[in-house]
Protein backbone atom coordinates (compact mmCIF):
# COMPACT_ATOMS: atom_id res chain seq x y z
CA UNK A 1 0.00 0.00 0.00
CA UNK A 2 1.29 2.99 -0.95
CA UNK A 3 1.72 6.12 1.83
CA UNK A 4 -0.04 8.82 1.61
CA UNK A 5 0.50 11.98 0.49
CA UNK A 6 2.46 13.62 2.93
CA UNK A 7 5.90 13.88 4.70
CA UNK A 8 6.74 11.01 7.14
CA UNK A 9 7.65 13.52 10.05
CA UNK A 10 5.66 13.98 13.42
CA UNK A 11 3.95 17.77 12.41
CA UNK A 12 2.66 16.44 8.98
CA UNK A 13 1.34 13.42 10.50
CA UNK A 14 -0.97 15.25 13.22
CA UNK A 15 -1.91 17.62 10.61
CA UNK A 16 -3.37 14.66 8.33
CA UNK A 17 -4.99 13.31 11.37
CA UNK A 18 -6.93 16.51 11.74
CA UNK A 19 -8.00 16.72 8.04
CA UNK A 20 -9.10 13.26 8.54
CA UNK A 21 -10.66 12.95 11.40
CA UNK A 22 -10.67 15.64 13.51
CA UNK A 23 -13.74 15.40 15.72
CA UNK A 24 -13.63 12.24 16.19
CA UNK A 25 -12.19 10.42 19.75
CA UNK A 26 -8.59 9.50 19.61
CA UNK A 27 -8.07 8.30 23.00
CA UNK A 28 -9.90 7.69 26.84
CA UNK A 29 -8.47 6.89 30.42
CA UNK A 30 -10.82 7.18 33.14
CA UNK A 31 -13.22 10.31 32.54
CA UNK A 32 -10.81 12.13 30.22
CA UNK A 33 -11.43 12.04 26.77
CA UNK A 34 -9.89 13.87 23.61
CA UNK A 35 -10.38 13.78 20.33
CA UNK A 36 -7.93 14.35 17.44
CA UNK A 37 -8.29 18.13 17.20
CA UNK A 38 -8.19 18.08 20.95
CA UNK A 39 -4.51 15.93 20.69
CA UNK A 40 -3.66 18.27 18.36
CA UNK A 41 -4.56 22.06 19.88
CA UNK A 42 -2.91 20.42 23.22
CA UNK A 43 0.47 19.37 21.65
CA UNK A 44 0.81 22.58 20.03
CA UNK A 45 0.20 24.78 23.26
CA UNK A 46 2.33 22.66 25.21
CA UNK A 47 5.37 22.55 21.97
CA UNK A 48 5.07 26.10 22.16
CA UNK A 49 5.55 25.63 26.35
CA UNK A 50 8.63 23.48 25.77
CA UNK A 51 10.23 26.19 23.26
CA UNK A 52 9.84 28.83 25.89
CA UNK A 53 11.65 26.69 28.44
CA UNK A 54 14.48 26.30 25.88
CA UNK A 55 13.87 23.01 24.02
CA UNK A 56 14.08 22.27 20.45
CA UNK A 57 15.42 20.46 18.20
CA UNK A 58 17.47 17.75 18.90
CA UNK A 59 16.77 18.33 22.90
CA UNK A 60 16.19 14.48 24.53
CA UNK A 61 13.18 14.75 26.22
CA UNK A 62 12.34 11.76 28.82
CA UNK A 63 8.57 10.82 29.06
CA UNK A 64 7.97 8.69 32.52
CA UNK A 65 3.74 8.30 32.39
CA UNK A 66 1.48 5.47 32.05
CA UNK A 67 -0.70 5.25 28.76
CA UNK A 68 -3.02 7.72 28.31
CA UNK A 69 -4.19 11.49 27.13
CA UNK A 70 -1.18 13.15 28.70
CA UNK A 71 1.41 10.72 27.40
CA UNK A 72 0.05 11.22 23.79
CA UNK A 73 0.17 14.86 23.78
CA UNK A 74 3.45 15.01 25.50
CA UNK A 75 4.92 12.62 22.37
CA UNK A 76 3.15 14.75 19.74
CA UNK A 77 4.14 18.10 21.58
CA UNK A 78 8.40 17.14 21.68
CA UNK A 79 8.61 15.51 18.73
CA UNK A 80 6.79 18.50 16.34
CA UNK A 81 9.68 20.96 17.41
CA UNK A 82 12.15 17.89 16.63
CA UNK A 83 13.26 17.24 20.47
CA UNK A 84 14.30 12.91 20.65
CA UNK A 85 11.46 11.65 22.81
CA UNK A 86 12.78 9.06 25.12
CA UNK A 87 9.79 7.05 26.26
CA UNK A 88 10.86 5.77 29.77
CA UNK A 89 9.15 2.62 31.19
CA UNK A 90 7.19 3.43 34.47
CA UNK A 91 8.31 -0.15 36.19
CA UNK A 92 11.92 1.02 36.65
CA UNK A 93 13.22 1.28 40.02
CA UNK A 94 15.66 4.30 40.84
CA UNK A 95 18.42 2.47 39.13
CA UNK A 96 17.69 1.34 36.01
CA UNK A 97 15.62 4.70 35.78
CA UNK A 98 18.68 6.66 36.60
CA UNK A 99 21.09 4.85 34.27
CA UNK A 100 18.76 4.93 31.21
CA UNK A 101 18.40 8.98 31.88
CA UNK A 102 22.11 9.29 32.43
CA UNK A 103 22.98 7.08 29.11
CA UNK A 104 20.36 8.77 27.32
CA UNK A 105 20.76 12.37 27.65
CA UNK A 106 18.10 13.35 29.07
CA UNK A 107 17.59 17.15 29.25
CA UNK A 108 14.21 17.85 30.27
CA UNK A 109 12.15 15.07 31.72
CA UNK A 110 8.31 15.20 31.82
CA UNK A 111 6.72 12.91 34.48
CA UNK A 112 3.72 11.48 36.23
CA UNK A 113 4.39 12.84 40.03
CA UNK A 114 2.98 9.44 40.89
CA UNK A 115 1.42 6.19 39.22
CA UNK A 116 -0.28 3.43 41.31
CA UNK A 117 2.45 2.67 43.86
CA UNK A 118 5.21 4.27 41.99
CA UNK A 119 6.39 7.67 43.39
CA UNK A 120 8.76 8.57 40.78
CA UNK A 121 9.91 11.71 42.11
CA UNK A 122 11.66 9.85 45.04
CA UNK A 123 12.88 7.00 42.80
CA UNK A 124 15.04 10.01 41.10
CA UNK A 125 16.22 11.37 44.59
CA UNK A 126 16.96 8.27 45.16
CA UNK A 127 19.52 7.75 42.05
CA UNK A 128 20.23 11.04 42.48
CA UNK A 129 20.18 12.58 46.84
CA UNK A 130 21.44 16.11 45.33
CA UNK A 131 17.97 16.44 43.64
CA UNK A 132 16.41 17.31 47.04
CA UNK A 133 19.06 20.88 47.12
CA UNK A 134 18.02 21.86 44.11
CA UNK A 135 15.71 24.83 43.03
CA UNK A 136 15.24 26.47 39.20
CA UNK A 137 17.76 25.14 36.82
CA UNK A 138 19.21 21.23 37.94
CA UNK A 139 22.82 20.72 38.19
CA UNK A 140 23.50 17.12 39.72
CA UNK A 141 26.70 15.06 39.00
CA UNK A 142 24.69 11.21 38.61
CA UNK A 143 22.48 13.31 35.75
CA UNK A 144 24.74 15.71 34.76
CA UNK A 145 22.40 16.48 31.17
CA UNK A 146 19.35 17.16 33.38
CA UNK A 147 18.16 20.57 33.56
CA UNK A 148 15.20 20.74 34.25
CA UNK A 149 11.80 18.42 35.50
CA UNK A 150 7.97 19.19 34.51
CA UNK A 151 5.26 17.07 36.65
CA UNK A 152 1.80 16.46 36.06
CA UNK A 153 -0.17 16.15 38.95
CA UNK A 154 0.49 17.46 43.12
CA UNK A 155 4.38 17.98 43.40
CA UNK A 156 6.15 19.77 46.52
CA UNK A 157 9.66 19.35 45.55
CA UNK A 158 11.77 23.02 44.69
CA UNK A 159 13.53 20.89 41.69
CA UNK A 160 10.54 20.39 39.59
CA UNK A 161 8.38 22.57 37.62
CA UNK A 162 4.32 22.04 37.19
CA UNK A 163 2.89 21.19 33.73
CA UNK A 164 0.67 23.69 34.06
CA UNK A 165 3.70 25.82 34.33
CA UNK A 166 5.17 24.77 31.42
CA UNK A 167 1.11 25.08 29.32
CA UNK A 168 1.29 28.51 30.64
CA UNK A 169 4.79 29.77 29.81
CA UNK A 170 3.43 29.36 26.13
CA UNK A 171 0.73 32.22 26.20
CA UNK A 172 2.96 33.93 28.23
CA UNK A 173 5.44 34.42 25.58
CA UNK A 174 3.48 36.05 22.61
CA UNK A 175 6.50 35.89 20.71
CA UNK A 176 6.14 31.91 20.46
CA UNK A 177 2.99 31.92 18.84
CA UNK A 178 1.45 29.54 16.28
CA UNK A 179 3.28 30.90 13.39
CA UNK A 180 6.68 30.40 14.77
CA UNK A 181 5.20 26.80 16.31
CA UNK A 182 4.82 26.14 12.05
CA UNK A 183 8.28 27.81 11.52
CA UNK A 184 10.25 25.23 14.26
CA UNK A 185 8.02 22.80 12.74
CA UNK A 186 9.40 23.78 8.96
CA UNK A 187 12.78 22.62 10.22
CA UNK A 188 11.36 18.79 11.53
CA UNK A 189 12.41 16.28 8.23
CA UNK A 190 11.77 12.41 8.15
CA UNK A 191 15.61 11.99 8.10
CA UNK A 192 15.80 13.38 11.92
CA UNK A 193 15.90 11.20 15.04
CA UNK A 194 12.08 11.23 16.67
CA UNK A 195 12.85 8.44 19.50
CA UNK A 196 15.05 6.57 21.78
CA UNK A 197 13.70 3.52 22.69
CA UNK A 198 15.59 1.58 25.13
CA UNK A 199 15.08 -2.50 25.45
CA UNK A 200 17.48 -5.09 27.56
CA UNK A 201 20.14 -6.27 25.16
CA UNK A 202 22.19 -8.89 25.41
CA UNK A 203 24.23 -7.90 28.34
CA UNK A 204 23.26 -6.59 31.80
CA UNK A 205 22.82 -2.78 30.35
CA UNK A 206 19.94 -1.65 27.83
CA UNK A 207 20.25 -0.43 24.86
CA UNK A 208 18.79 2.54 23.11
CA UNK A 209 17.56 2.13 19.24
CA UNK A 210 17.26 5.61 17.39
CA UNK A 211 14.49 5.82 15.11
CA UNK A 212 13.78 8.71 12.81
CA UNK A 213 10.47 10.22 11.80
CA UNK A 214 10.32 8.96 8.61
CA UNK A 215 10.95 5.01 9.52
CA UNK A 216 8.31 4.74 12.21
CA UNK A 217 5.52 7.05 10.61
CA UNK A 218 6.05 4.67 7.61
CA UNK A 219 6.11 1.57 9.48
CA UNK A 220 3.08 2.30 11.85
CA UNK A 221 1.28 2.62 8.22
CA UNK A 222 2.53 -0.16 6.53
CA UNK A 223 1.50 -2.60 9.13
CA UNK A 224 -2.26 -1.66 8.91
CA UNK A 225 -1.91 -3.06 5.00
CA UNK A 226 -1.67 -6.43 7.40
CA UNK A 227 -4.79 -5.78 9.90
CA UNK A 228 -8.43 -4.19 8.74
CA UNK A 229 -8.19 -1.65 11.47
CA UNK A 230 -10.91 1.40 10.99
CA UNK A 231 -11.97 4.77 12.10
CA UNK A 232 -15.12 3.39 13.54
CA UNK A 233 -13.06 1.06 15.97
CA UNK A 234 -12.12 1.12 19.27
CA UNK A 235 -9.27 -0.15 20.61
CA UNK A 236 -8.08 -1.54 23.81
CA UNK A 237 -4.26 -3.21 24.81
CA UNK A 238 -2.61 -2.91 27.49
CA UNK A 239 0.66 -2.98 25.97
CA UNK A 240 2.84 0.36 26.96
CA UNK A 241 3.35 3.05 25.25
CA UNK A 242 6.86 3.13 26.43
CA UNK A 243 7.58 -0.07 24.49
CA UNK A 244 7.93 -0.44 20.51
CA UNK A 245 4.96 -2.86 20.26
CA UNK A 246 2.72 -0.68 22.27
CA UNK A 247 3.89 2.48 20.24
CA UNK A 248 4.38 1.86 16.94
CA UNK A 249 2.25 -1.21 16.21
CA UNK A 250 -0.76 0.44 18.45
CA UNK A 251 -0.95 3.61 18.88
CA UNK A 252 0.37 4.96 16.06
CA UNK A 253 -1.19 2.23 13.96
CA UNK A 254 -4.27 3.24 15.73
CA UNK A 255 -3.98 6.43 14.49
CA UNK A 256 -2.98 6.50 11.11
CA UNK A 257 -6.65 4.33 10.93
CA UNK A 258 -8.54 7.27 12.84
CA UNK A 259 -9.11 4.42 16.02
CA UNK A 260 -10.22 5.34 19.21
CA UNK A 261 -7.37 4.22 21.90
CA UNK A 262 -9.05 2.90 25.57
CA UNK A 263 -6.36 3.18 27.99
CA UNK A 264 -6.46 2.03 31.21
CA UNK A 265 -4.28 2.60 34.46
CA UNK A 266 -4.07 -0.89 35.39
CA UNK A 267 -4.75 -4.41 34.01
CA UNK A 268 -7.33 -5.99 35.97
CA UNK A 269 -9.58 -8.42 34.42
CA UNK A 270 -12.97 -7.23 35.68
CA UNK A 271 -12.60 -3.73 35.58
CA UNK A 272 -10.86 -4.00 32.27
CA UNK A 273 -13.89 -6.16 30.85
CA UNK A 274 -16.31 -3.48 32.59
CA UNK A 275 -14.63 -0.94 30.23
CA UNK A 276 -14.99 -3.20 27.11
CA UNK A 277 -18.70 -3.38 27.62
CA UNK A 278 -19.18 0.05 28.39
CA UNK A 279 -17.26 1.26 25.96
CA UNK A 280 -18.11 -0.67 23.30
CA UNK A 281 -14.70 -2.36 22.10
CA UNK A 282 -14.10 -3.75 18.87
CA UNK A 283 -10.47 -4.51 19.14
CA UNK A 284 -8.85 -6.24 21.59
CA UNK A 285 -5.70 -7.11 21.86
CA UNK A 286 -2.60 -7.79 23.77
CA UNK A 287 -0.01 -10.65 24.66
CA UNK A 288 -1.88 -14.51 25.39
CA UNK A 289 -2.04 -13.66 29.10
CA UNK A 290 -4.08 -10.32 29.06
CA UNK A 291 -6.57 -12.65 27.38
CA UNK A 292 -6.98 -15.60 29.38
CA UNK A 293 -7.06 -13.76 32.51
CA UNK A 294 -10.36 -12.04 31.01
CA UNK A 295 -11.76 -15.19 29.98
CA UNK A 296 -11.32 -16.53 33.51
CA UNK A 297 -13.03 -13.76 35.72
CA UNK A 298 -16.31 -14.88 36.78
CA UNK A 299 -17.92 -11.86 35.28
CA UNK A 300 -16.89 -12.86 31.55
CA UNK A 301 -19.89 -14.96 30.97
CA UNK A 302 -22.20 -12.05 31.85
CA UNK A 303 -20.50 -9.64 30.06
CA UNK A 304 -22.14 -8.24 26.71
CA UNK A 305 -18.88 -8.23 24.24
CA UNK A 306 -20.81 -8.58 21.19
CA UNK A 307 -19.14 -5.72 19.62
CA UNK A 308 -15.78 -7.34 19.61
CA UNK A 309 -14.67 -8.29 15.86
CA UNK A 310 -10.97 -8.91 15.92
CA UNK A 311 -7.70 -9.22 18.21
CA UNK A 312 -7.13 -12.17 20.21
CA UNK A 313 -9.87 -12.76 22.62
CA UNK A 314 -10.71 -15.51 20.36
CA UNK A 315 -14.02 -16.60 23.05
CA UNK A 316 -15.54 -13.22 21.44
CA UNK A 317 -15.37 -12.99 18.26
CA UNK A 318 -17.84 -14.07 15.24
CA UNK A 319 -17.48 -17.72 14.26
CA UNK A 320 -17.05 -16.25 10.53
CA UNK A 321 -13.27 -14.99 11.82
CA UNK A 322 -12.16 -16.49 14.70
CA UNK A 323 -9.70 -19.22 13.99
CA UNK A 324 -9.80 -23.19 13.93
CA UNK A 325 -6.50 -23.18 16.14
CA UNK A 326 -4.94 -19.91 17.04
CA UNK A 327 -1.39 -21.63 16.29
CA UNK A 328 -2.58 -21.40 12.70
CA UNK A 329 -2.39 -17.97 12.54
CA UNK A 330 0.53 -16.02 11.65
CA UNK A 331 2.57 -14.68 14.15
CA UNK A 332 4.68 -11.78 13.99
CA UNK A 333 8.77 -11.34 14.94
CA UNK A 334 9.81 -7.80 15.76
CA UNK A 335 12.08 -5.92 17.95
CA UNK A 336 12.73 -2.60 18.95
CA UNK A 337 15.80 -2.76 16.54
CA UNK A 338 13.64 -2.96 14.26
CA UNK A 339 10.70 -0.56 14.71
CA UNK A 340 8.47 -3.79 15.64
CA UNK A 341 7.45 -6.59 13.31
CA UNK A 342 9.62 -6.88 10.73
CA UNK A 343 7.80 -9.79 9.30
CA UNK A 344 4.35 -10.36 9.34
CA UNK A 345 1.52 -11.73 6.96
CA UNK A 346 -1.97 -11.29 7.48
CA UNK A 347 -3.24 -11.78 10.88
CA UNK A 348 -6.93 -12.78 10.72
CA UNK A 349 -6.74 -15.65 7.79
CA UNK A 350 -6.15 -19.80 8.92
CA UNK A 351 -2.79 -20.89 7.83
CA UNK A 352 -2.30 -24.31 6.50
CA UNK A 353 -0.74 -27.15 8.77
CA UNK A 354 2.70 -26.83 6.99
CA UNK A 355 2.71 -23.39 8.47
CA UNK A 356 1.85 -24.07 11.82
CA UNK A 357 3.59 -21.43 14.39
CA UNK A 358 5.00 -19.38 11.37
CA UNK A 359 5.87 -15.52 11.35
CA UNK A 360 4.75 -14.83 7.98
CA UNK A 361 7.05 -12.86 5.31
CA UNK A 362 9.35 -9.95 5.24
CA UNK A 363 7.05 -6.72 4.93
CA UNK A 364 8.02 -4.71 1.68
CA UNK A 365 11.06 -2.66 2.16
CA UNK A 366 12.97 -4.92 4.71
CA UNK A 367 15.25 -7.96 3.95
CA UNK A 368 15.66 -11.18 5.77
CA UNK A 369 18.74 -13.51 6.03
CA UNK A 370 19.76 -15.99 7.45
CA UNK A 371 23.17 -16.72 8.51
CA UNK A 372 25.82 -19.10 10.59
CA UNK A 373 26.53 -17.03 13.61
CA UNK A 374 30.14 -18.64 13.49
CA UNK A 375 31.20 -17.63 10.17
CA UNK A 376 28.56 -15.25 9.07
CA UNK A 377 28.19 -17.11 5.93
CA UNK A 378 24.63 -16.89 4.18
CA UNK A 379 22.31 -20.04 4.72
CA UNK A 380 20.02 -21.72 2.50
CA UNK A 381 16.33 -22.21 3.18
CA UNK A 382 15.37 -24.89 5.56
CA UNK A 383 18.55 -24.30 7.27
CA UNK A 384 18.94 -22.74 11.12
CA UNK A 385 20.85 -19.92 12.31
CA UNK A 386 21.18 -16.02 13.14
CA UNK A 387 17.76 -14.00 11.67
CA UNK A 388 19.50 -10.82 9.93
CA UNK A 389 17.24 -7.65 9.10
CA UNK A 390 17.80 -5.01 7.01
CA UNK A 391 15.36 -2.06 5.73
CA UNK A 392 13.60 0.87 6.12
CA UNK A 393 12.50 0.37 9.89
CA UNK A 394 15.85 -0.80 11.22
CA UNK A 395 16.94 1.75 13.60
CA UNK A 396 19.58 4.28 12.27
CA UNK A 397 21.86 2.65 15.08
CA UNK A 398 22.29 2.52 18.76
CA UNK A 399 23.11 5.24 21.08
CA UNK A 400 26.40 5.72 21.86
CA UNK A 401 27.36 2.69 19.71
CA UNK A 402 29.64 2.76 16.70
CA UNK A 403 27.42 1.96 13.58
CA UNK A 404 30.43 -0.77 12.94
CA UNK A 405 29.61 -2.29 16.05
CA UNK A 406 25.88 -2.51 14.85
CA UNK A 407 25.68 -3.59 11.52
CA UNK A 408 27.58 -5.83 9.44
CA UNK A 409 29.84 -4.74 6.16
CA UNK A 410 26.32 -5.21 4.38
CA UNK A 411 23.94 -3.02 6.58
CA UNK A 412 22.16 -6.27 8.09
CA UNK A 413 21.56 -5.99 11.81
CA UNK A 414 22.25 -9.56 13.44
CA UNK A 415 19.27 -9.95 15.81
CA UNK A 416 20.73 -12.51 18.12
CA UNK A 417 17.11 -14.37 16.70
CA UNK A 418 17.31 -18.20 15.64
CA UNK A 419 15.27 -19.56 12.96
CA UNK A 420 15.13 -20.51 9.15
CA UNK A 421 12.72 -19.41 6.50
CA UNK A 422 11.28 -21.86 4.11
CA UNK A 423 11.68 -22.01 0.07
CA UNK A 424 8.51 -19.93 -0.24
CA UNK A 425 10.42 -17.07 2.39
CA UNK A 426 8.47 -17.68 4.92
CA UNK A 427 10.31 -17.31 8.20
CA UNK A 428 10.02 -20.09 11.58
CA UNK A 429 11.90 -18.60 14.63
CA UNK A 430 13.43 -20.96 17.01
CA UNK A 431 14.48 -19.12 20.10
CA UNK A 432 16.88 -16.52 20.99
CA UNK A 433 20.62 -17.41 20.56
CA UNK A 434 21.92 -16.24 23.56
CA UNK A 435 19.99 -16.26 26.85
CA UNK A 436 17.76 -13.19 26.74
CA UNK A 437 14.13 -14.26 28.58
CA UNK A 438 11.07 -12.73 26.97
CA UNK A 439 8.77 -13.02 29.41
CA UNK A 440 4.64 -11.79 28.59
CA UNK A 441 5.96 -9.26 25.78
CA UNK A 442 8.86 -8.07 27.97
CA UNK A 443 13.06 -8.56 27.79
CA UNK A 444 14.91 -9.39 30.70
CA UNK A 445 18.36 -9.96 31.04
CA UNK A 446 19.80 -12.84 33.39
CA UNK A 447 22.68 -10.89 34.61
CA UNK A 448 20.91 -8.16 35.72
CA UNK A 449 18.81 -10.03 38.11
CA UNK A 450 21.54 -11.84 39.41
CA UNK A 451 23.89 -9.09 40.24
CA UNK A 452 20.38 -7.74 42.49
CA UNK A 453 19.82 -11.56 43.89
CA UNK A 454 23.46 -11.76 44.87
CA UNK A 455 23.91 -8.72 46.69
CA UNK A 456 21.61 -9.96 49.18
CA UNK A 457 23.40 -10.84 52.25
CA UNK A 458 22.05 -14.65 52.62
CA UNK A 459 23.01 -15.35 49.00
CA UNK A 460 26.01 -16.94 47.43
CA UNK A 461 24.91 -17.02 44.06
CA UNK A 462 22.17 -16.66 41.60
CA UNK A 463 21.36 -18.55 37.96
CA UNK A 464 18.64 -16.81 36.30
CA UNK A 465 16.98 -18.54 33.42
CA UNK A 466 13.67 -18.62 31.59
CA UNK A 467 11.53 -21.51 32.12
CA UNK A 468 8.83 -22.06 29.14
CA UNK A 469 5.56 -21.06 30.08
CA UNK A 470 2.33 -21.65 27.45
CA UNK A 471 0.66 -18.24 28.06
CA UNK A 472 3.94 -15.76 29.03
CA UNK A 473 6.06 -17.56 26.93
CA UNK A 474 8.84 -17.73 29.65
CA UNK A 475 9.27 -17.26 33.30
CA UNK A 476 11.92 -16.16 35.16
CA UNK A 477 13.36 -18.81 37.32
CA UNK A 478 16.47 -18.47 39.55
CA UNK A 479 18.64 -21.13 41.17
CA UNK A 480 20.11 -19.89 44.43
CA UNK A 481 23.01 -21.20 46.47
CA UNK A 482 22.53 -19.69 49.98
CA UNK A 483 25.53 -18.51 52.01
CA UNK A 484 26.52 -21.49 54.66
CA UNK A 485 24.44 -20.95 57.64
CA UNK A 486 21.73 -18.50 56.18
CA UNK A 487 18.01 -19.36 56.24
CA UNK A 488 15.90 -17.20 53.07
CA UNK A 489 12.63 -18.04 51.73
CA UNK A 490 11.73 -17.82 48.06
CA UNK A 491 9.27 -14.82 49.36
CA UNK A 492 12.28 -13.14 51.24
CA UNK A 493 14.20 -13.18 47.96
CA UNK A 494 11.55 -11.61 45.82
CA UNK A 495 10.79 -8.99 48.13
CA UNK A 496 14.19 -7.95 48.03
CA UNK A 497 14.20 -8.14 44.49
CA UNK A 498 11.42 -6.17 44.03
CA UNK A 499 12.77 -3.46 45.47
CA UNK A 500 15.60 -3.00 43.21
CA UNK A 501 14.11 -4.45 39.98
CA UNK A 502 11.05 -4.11 37.78
CA UNK A 503 8.13 -6.56 38.55
CA UNK A 504 8.40 -8.29 35.54
CA UNK A 505 12.11 -9.43 36.17
CA UNK A 506 11.67 -10.84 39.34
CA UNK A 507 11.97 -14.48 39.55
CA UNK A 508 8.13 -16.17 39.44
CA UNK A 509 10.18 -19.32 40.74
CA UNK A 510 13.15 -19.76 42.81
CA UNK A 511 14.73 -22.61 44.12
CA UNK A 512 17.59 -23.69 46.76
CA UNK A 513 20.15 -26.09 46.01
CA UNK A 514 23.55 -26.82 47.84
CA UNK A 515 26.99 -26.33 46.72
CA UNK A 516 28.36 -28.82 43.23
CA UNK A 517 24.49 -29.84 43.26
CA UNK A 518 24.32 -27.46 39.91
CA UNK A 519 25.72 -27.95 36.56
CA UNK A 520 28.70 -26.76 35.29
CA UNK A 521 30.88 -26.80 32.31
CA UNK A 522 34.76 -27.86 32.29
CA UNK A 523 35.77 -24.09 32.17
CA UNK A 524 33.88 -23.82 35.57
CA UNK A 525 30.45 -21.67 33.72
CA UNK A 526 27.37 -22.63 34.74
CA UNK A 527 25.44 -24.89 31.97
CA UNK A 528 22.40 -22.89 31.80
CA UNK A 529 21.12 -25.39 29.60
CA UNK A 530 21.40 -28.23 32.11
CA UNK A 531 20.10 -25.58 34.70
CA UNK A 532 16.83 -24.92 32.24
CA UNK A 533 16.27 -28.62 31.75
CA UNK A 534 16.68 -29.25 35.62
CA UNK A 535 14.32 -26.51 36.64
CA UNK A 536 11.54 -27.79 33.95
CA UNK A 537 12.08 -31.02 35.34
CA UNK A 538 11.04 -29.77 38.89
CA UNK A 539 8.36 -27.49 37.53
CA UNK A 540 6.63 -30.64 35.61
CA UNK A 541 7.31 -33.18 38.78
CA UNK A 542 5.62 -30.24 40.77
CA UNK A 543 2.56 -29.80 38.25
CA UNK A 544 2.29 -33.22 38.09
CA UNK A 545 1.73 -33.91 42.09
Amino acid sequence: MPFPDYSPRIPDFIRSRLESYADRPLVLLGDKRLSYREVANESAKLARGLLASGAGKGTRIGLLMPNGPDWIVAWLAATRIGAVLVPLNTFYMPNELGWVMHHADVHTLLTSARFLNNDYLQRLESFAPGLARQTHEIFVPELPLLRQVFVWGECDRAWTKTASALFGSADASSHIDGTFLEAVESCVTPADPMVVIYSSGSTADPKGAIHSHGAIVRHAFNLNSFRDLNSEDRVFSPMPFFWVGGFVFTLMSAMHAGAFMLCEEVFEPGETLALLERERATVVAGWPHYSKAMIEHPSFVERDLSSIRSGNLYDVLPETVRPKDPELRSNSLGMTETGGPHTIDRMDVDLPESLRGSFGHSLPGLTLKIVDPASGEALAPETEGEICVRGYSVMQGLHKIEREQTFDASGFYHTGDAGHVDTDGVLFFKARLGDMIKTAGANVTPREVEVVMESIDTVKSAFVVGLPDPVRGQNVAAAVVLKQGKKASEDDLRTAVRAELSAYKVPRRIFFYRDGELPFTDSGKIDKRRLTEMLTARVEIESDN
